[in-house]
């Protein structure tokens, strides 16, 4: 698939913590269906999808655990903070997703949460495997040892 690059000032929410503890296999990007004051509660920049996966229901995928806090100026209405999103994704790459977590044992995580163009709220989900102990010190060692080798170069041309 092809990766469209995004701009840092549209992202409203962002796992950190992904890349460090899976393997990103692919990624696709996913419509969300949310509720009353939600969307106003996320251009506020408050809301995390650290914690959060997808799962399947009865052939639909939900984002679960995502924190969307409720809505200050929202009145009596207000939103569950953690309740299950719906997410909107083609056929074609849904049976692709749930087709990897049931054959691969992966695990479908978002990466992050932003506005395209058109100022829609997207997802942009990731088909991951679990990273072990020793993958987790082995990126750390290369990213040492690439953030050492640029202090080096930068040395020697000054």
């Amino acid at each position: 698939m092809a990766k469209k690059k995004k701009s840092n000032d549209n992202i409203a929410a962002r796992n950190r913590k992904a890349r460090h503890d899976y393997f990103i296999e692919d990624n696709i990007e996913a419509g969300i269906m949310l509720q009353g004051t939600e969307i106003k509660s996320i251009r506020n920049g408050r809301s995390s999808i650290e914690e959060s996966y997808a799962s399947e229901e009865n052939g639909e995928l939900f984002l679960v655990n995502a924190y969307i806090p409720e809505y200050q100026a929202g009145g009596i209405s207000q939103h569950e903070t953690r309740r299950p999103r719906k997410l909107l994704l083609h056929k074609k790459e849904l049976s692709k997703m749930i087709n990897a977590v049931n054959r691969q044992g992966a695990t479908i995580i978002p990466l992050s949460l932003y506005f395209n163009k058109r100022g829609m709220l997207k997802v942009d989900l990731g088909i991951a495997k679990g990273k072990r102990q020793y993958d987790k010190r082995q990126t750390e060692k290369k990213r040492d040892w690439k953030r050492d080798q640029a202090r080096i170069m930068r040395d020697k041309n000054v």
